[in-house]
């Protein structure tokens, strides 16, 4: 229906014409370089109806709130990506209403995660020379040397992939990019819009859909002087200025021709619902082709009967530890002996994870006056992430051997249709990339939420060998998943029990640890927590 070369003819309304022949050949030139070529023997197009500062991770509709952090799993039992956002790239003339059509179509196409990247996000630092130009309306904004595509590219690129990025943030009043930057993070969905979306091939190659907003020029023109008298700060007259000096000349020259390697065209913009409603259709089909079904079963037969990993420590079981393993494992316990020594045993894991640290030489001198050869920590600094809601009762004993440590927090949860984990709340601290970070959660037992956790690091770029995994009890099957994964991952906990039954619970376990640690009521099932809220 949504084939390219399938599509029907609808009329879109006429408008007026404004005077063109305002660009040299040059960019003419630019232009013949940006665009992919086109076939002679192929027919004309038919017109067709088919936020580092972080923003909040949620998009407000009419009728609904929508997720734009996080996603289902991206990644397969070796911890590799299984397949790539669906990207969506929507072109048209300035003001043609590309980001309310954007909006109807992540409303209507509901689905729990989408990211939107604006193109007017990527717009070139300018020199001062230009800056006095924009200042009089005299820069060229709507000419493809204005935008960082190098930057869109590898952002788009990342973005597909599952990587965090960061985005700049453009004031529109001050031509210039302001020192914050938007960080984007996993998404079902991208969905890319600007005048110039689909003028580079680099970029077009990316897109696995591409929608063409069609909006009479008048209405175009009433728009933009809304918008920039009202938001930017601008007057009439430098606004008509610069829409019959750049704007208009900008649209036949560059952006109308881009219409053509478009898969539909929405003539009217946001005021043609049947193409919306049949773009939602063929994207639907589209996601259900590349929707990852979690196979538990294949990730509980993996590694079976293999040693454990060289990559795994567990605290010496003294009789001191197993001691109070005896008392947390029972299920007479209090809730105040469960803490206590829960508490007792998170502080013994954490002195244990930090002598897996890098330490080089070095020398200090007593208050006696002599040389001591010690050893001092050789990197940069230290971060703790607990997966919610578990880990973070570790983090007390972290900040009590770590001075000034930075925490972050992960929250995965098990959609329970699917039964695919899903990352639902992300907060990482700035430049992470540069720490050793310590991945806490209590129980670790299938090992998919810590295998989640571990690739939500990786996708921010900390190294694979900075990250230690920390759990007080993991069971075989999920230090197996975890190491044949991420071979580079130093897995420490304090004991590792051998089985996991037909519910993926852990034999012979210690219970829902969240439950009894917070005294809150147990699941009807009686199961561990990290595996119904996180699937550990």
């Amino acid at each position: 229906m949504l084939v390219r070369g399938s599509a029907r003819t609808v009329s879109s309304g006429g408008g007026h014409h404004w005077p063109g022949g305002l660009w040299s050949s040059s960019n003419a030139e630019s232009l013949d370089r940006l665009l992919p070529p086109v076939g002679t023997g192929r027919s004309p197009r038919k017109r067709t109806t088919s936020q580092c500062k972080s923003e909040p991770p949620l998009l407000r509709t009419s009728k609904r709130t929508i997720y734009t952090a996080g996603r289902p799993p991206w990644y397969n039992e070796h911890g590799t990506q299984s397949k790539e956002a669906f990207a969506i790239g929507l072109g048209g003339g300035s003001a043609s209403g590309k980001t309310t059509v954007a909006r109807m179509i992540i409303e209507a196409l509901d689905v729990p995660w989408v990211v939107l990247l604006s193109m007017d996000s990527f717009y070139k630092v300018l020199t001062t020379q230009q800056q006095e130009q924009a200042a009089h309306n005299n820069f060229n904004f709507d000419h493809p040397d204005a935008f960082d595509f190098d930057l869109i590219v590898s952002t788009l690129k990342k973005l597909k992939q599952g990587k965090s990025v960061k985005v700049p943030v453009y004031d529109f009043t001050t031509h210039s990019r302001k020192k914050d930057w938007k960080t984007l993070y996993g998404a079902n969905v991208i969905i890319f819009e600007g005048i110039m979306a689909f003028a580079d091939k680099t970029l077009l190659e990316l897109l696995d859909m591409k929608i063409f907003v069609d909006t009479d020029s008048d209405i175009r023109l009433v728009r933009r002087l809304r918008r920039d008298i009202s938001e930017r700060g601008r007057d009439i007259e430098g606004v008509i200025k610069q829409y019959n000096k750049f704007v208009k000349p900008a649209f036949d020259q560059y952006i109308q021709p881009t219409m053509r390697v478009a898969d539909i065209v929405v003539p009217w913009g946001s005021g043609n619902t049947v193409a919306i409603d049949l773009i939602v259709q063929h994207m639907h089909s589209q996601l259900e082709e590349r929707k990852l079904r979690w196979d538990m079963a294949a990730l509980a037969s993996a590694h079976q009967c293999h040693p454990l990993p060289r990559t795994l420590s567990v605290l010496k079981s003294t009789p001191q530890v197993r001691g109070m393993h005896t008392i947390i494992r029972d299920k007479e316990t209090s809730r105040d002996e469960f803490i206590f020594y829960s508490k007792r045993l998170m502080r013994l894991l954490i002195e244990h994870a930090l002598s897996f640290l890098p330490f080089q030489d070095c020398v200090v001198q007593t208050p006696q006056g002599q040389d001591y050869a010690g050893k001092c920590y050789a990197g940069k600094q230290i971060t703790g992430v607990s997966i919610l809601r578990a880990g973070e009762t570790m983090e007390p004993a972290l900040r009590a051997v770590c001075k000034d440590v930075r925490i972050g927090t992960i929250l995965i949860q098990t959609n329970q249709l699917t039964g695919e984990p899903e990352l639902h709340y992300l907060r990482l601290p700035k430049d992470i990339s540069d720490d050793h970070v310590i991945l806490m959660d209590c129980t670790v037992s299938t090992g998919a939420a810590a295998m989640m956790a571990v690739r939500v690091l990786l996708d921010h770029d900390v190294p694979e060998d900075k990250i230690f995994l920390l759990s007080l009890l993991m069971a075989e099957m999920g230090v197996h998943s975890v190491a044949y994964a991420f071979p580079r991952v130093r897995i420490i906990t304090t004991a590792v029990d051998k089985r996991v039954n037909d519910l993926f619970r852990i034999i012979p376990g210690i219970g829902n640890f969240g439950d009894r640690y917070f005294g809150t009521d147990a699941a009807p099932d009686g199961s561990d927590e990290e595996e119904v809220a996180s699937t550990s």
